[in-house]
C-alpha cells in the first residue's frame, strides 16, 4: 500500500508588519492622485473635498476596526468570502466571490495596471494610451494595454513562486511610495499660497456643481446629497481593497493578532495621507484648476507648482511606484478568496490546490486572465464607477454579520472585539445604507451595471451546487 504524500501547505510568513504594508499598498493605488477632480467637479468647494475624503476614511476605518472581530474569529484564508459563510450561507458567500472575480478584484487590477502604464509615459511616449498598436475595428490595442498585460503576468509569475517574492515586493513598494506621499505632502506645505488658500476656503461650505468651463450649478437640499453620494463613489474606490489582508489570514504568523492590527494600522495611515494630500491641494491650487486638471491629474498640476517644472516626473514616477506596490498586492491576496471557494465546492476545482510553494497557483492565472481582458477591453474604468455600490453592499452585509454571530455563537472565542460595537459598527451600517439609497434615487447609472454583475452568479450558483451534487450521487452509487 503506498503512503499518501502530504500536501503543500500554506506557510505562515507574514508578520504584523507585512500585513500593515498589504493593507496601505493595496489601498493606494492611482485614485489620490486623480480622483480629486471630479470630487470638486461635484461638490465645488473646498470644504466639502475635505468632507468627502474624512466621511469615507471614518466609514473605512469604522469598517476595518469592525473586521477586526471576525478576522480573529476565523483567522484562515479566504477573509471576507469566510465571514459571510459563516454569518449567513454558502450562497451569499458565493455572489461576494463571483463579484470579486468577475471585477471587484479584476477590474481594480486592470485599472491600476493601466494608470501604471499611462503614468510610465511620462517618462517614456511609447507608453502612452495614444500609441494605438493594434486597430481590429471593433477594439483598439494601445501600448498602455500592453504594458498593464505585461506588469500584471510579471507580478502573477513572481507571486506564484511564493509569498516571500510577493512581500519583498509589497514591502519594499510601500514603504517606499508611503515615504514619498509623505514628502510631497510636506514639500506641499511649505509650498501653500495665501491668496489661493483664502479664496478657497473663503466660501468653504457652499455646496454646487462646478463644471469644466467654470460655470455653477447650485444645488437643491436632494441634489446636494446626490453630489455628495456621487463623490464619494472616487474616494471609497480610492479606499478599498484595505480588507485584502483578510484574505492572507492563513499566512500570517499570527493571525488572530496581527491581521486586526493591520487593518487598524494601515487604514489610518493610509486616511491620514489622503485627508493632508487634498489640504496641500487646496492650498496651491485654485478650485477651477483641481475641477480642470489635465486629464484629471490633480497631482500633476500640484506638484508642478511645488517642485517645478520636474514635478510632473516626480509624481509621475510616484504613481509608478504607488501602483506596481499596489497591484502587486492585489495580485497576491485575490487568489486566496477562489483558493478558499473551490475548497467549498463554489470554484473550480484546481483553484484548492497549492503548488510546492504553498500558494494557489491555478487561481492566479486564472484572475490574470481575467485582469488581462478587462485590460484589453478598456471598460474597466466604467465597471470601477458602478462597482462602489456592491461593494459597500457587501461590506455593510459583513458587519452586520457581526451582529448575526453574537447572536449565534455569544460564547465563542473573540480575540479582538469590533471598536466601538455596536455603537461604531452600527454608525457604519446606516452611513452605507445612506450611500446606496442616494446612489440608487440621484445616480442610477452607478448602481444597475453593477447589480446586474451580482445578479448573474445566482443561476452560477445553482448549475454549480447541481453539479456538486450530480458528482457526489455518481461516487456514492459506484
Amino acid at each position: 500500500m503506498t503512503k499518501k504524500t502530504d500536501q503543500p501547505k500554506m506557510k505562515h510568513e507574514l508578520s504584523l508588519l507585512d500585513g500593515t504594508m498589504l493593507v496601505a499598498g493595496s489601498m493606494i493605488g492611482s485614485g489620490i492622485f486623480i480622483v480629486s477632480a471630479d470630487i470638486i467637479r461635484n461638490v465645488g468647494s473646498s470644504g466639502w473635498l475635505i468632507a468627502i475624503w474624512v466621511l469615507t476614511g471614518f466609514m473605512t476605518l469604522t469598517a476595518a476596526l469592525s473586521y477586526g472581530e471576525l478576522s480573529g474569529m476565523f483567522p484562515k484564508a479566504g477573509g471576507q468570502y469566510v465571514y459571510l459563510k459563516e454569518a449567513y450561507n454558502k450562497f451569499i458567500a458565493f455572489l461576494y466571490g463571483w463579484s470579486f472575480f468577475a471585477v471587484i478584484q479584476t477590474g481594480t487590477i486592470a485599472a491600476v495596471g493601466v494608470a501604471f502604464s499611462k503614468f510610465t509615459a511620462y517618462l517614456i511616449p511609447a507608453f502612452s494610451e495614444d500609441n494605438i498598436l493594434l486597430n481590429l475595428g471593433f477594439m483598439k490595442i494601445s501600448a498602455a494595454q500592453v504594458v498593464s498585460i505585461v506588469l500584471i503576468i510579471f507580478l502573477t509569475f513572481i507571486n506564484t513562486r511564493g509569498v516571500k517574492g510577493g512581500k519583498l515586493i509589497q514591502n519594499t513598494f510601500t514603504l517606499t511610495k508611503l515615504l514619498s506621499l509623505f514628502g510631497l505632502i510636506g514639500f506641499g506645505f511649505l509650498a501653500l499660497k495665501g491668496d489661493i488658500w483664502h479664496a478657497n476656503w473663503s466660501n468653504a461650505w457652499d455646496i454646487h456643481n462646478l463644471s469644466k468651463d467654470g460655470s455653477i450649478t447650485a444645488l437643491t437640499i436632494g441634489g446636494a446629497l446626490g453630489a455628495i453620494a456621487a463623490a464619494m463613489v472616487g474616494s471609497i474606490f480610492s479606499s478599498d481593497a484595505w480588507n485584502n489582508v483578510t484574505f492572507i489570514a492563513g499566512e500570517m504568523k499570527n493571525p488572530k493578532r496581527d491581521v486586526a492590527l493591520s487593518l487598524g494600522l494601515g487604514t489610518l495611515i493610509v486616511t491620514i495621507i489622503y485627508v493632508s494630500a487634498n489640504v496641500v491641494y487646496t492650498g496651491v491650487l485654485p478650485l477651477h484648476d483641481i475641477a480642470n486638471a489635465e486629464k484629471d491629474r490633480v497631482a500633476v498640476a500640484a506638484s508642478h507648482v511645488i517642485f517645478g517644472n520636474i514635478g510632473t516626473y516626480v509624481i509621475a514616477v510616484m504613481i509608478m511606484i504607488s501602483t506596481f506596490g499596489c497591484n502587486n498586492g492585489l495580485i497576491l491576496s485575490g487568489a486566496r478568496v477562489y483558493y478558499s471557494m473551490a475548497k467549498d465546492g463554489l470554484f473550480f476545482k484546481r483553484t484548492g490546490d497549492l503548488n510546492k510553494f504553498g500558494v494557489p497557483q491555478f487561481g492566479l492565472w486564472i484572475q490574470c486572465v481575467v485582469a488581462s481582458i478587462l485590460c484589453l477591453s478598456g471598460r474597466y474604468g466604467d465597471l470601477l464607477d458602478m462597482i462602489s455600490f456592491v461593494v459597500v453592499i457587501f461590506y455593510m452585509l459583513t458587519i452586520i454579520g457581526i451582529f448575526i454571530l453574537r447572536a449565534k455563537h455569544p460564547n465563542a472565542e473573540r480575540p479582538y472585539k469590533a471598536f466601538g460595537y455596536p455603537i461604531l459598527p452600527a454608525i457604519y451600517i446606516l452611513m452605507g445604507l445612506a450611500f446606496c439609497i442616494l446612489l440608487i434615487i440621484y445616480k442610477p447609472q452607478f448602481t444597475w451595471p453593477g447589480l446586474i454583475i451580482v445578479l448573474i452568479g445566482i443561476p452560477i450558483y445553482f448549475i454549480s451546487q447541481r453539479n456538486v451534487k450530480h458528482h457526489d450521487e455518481t461516487v456514492t452509487g459506484s
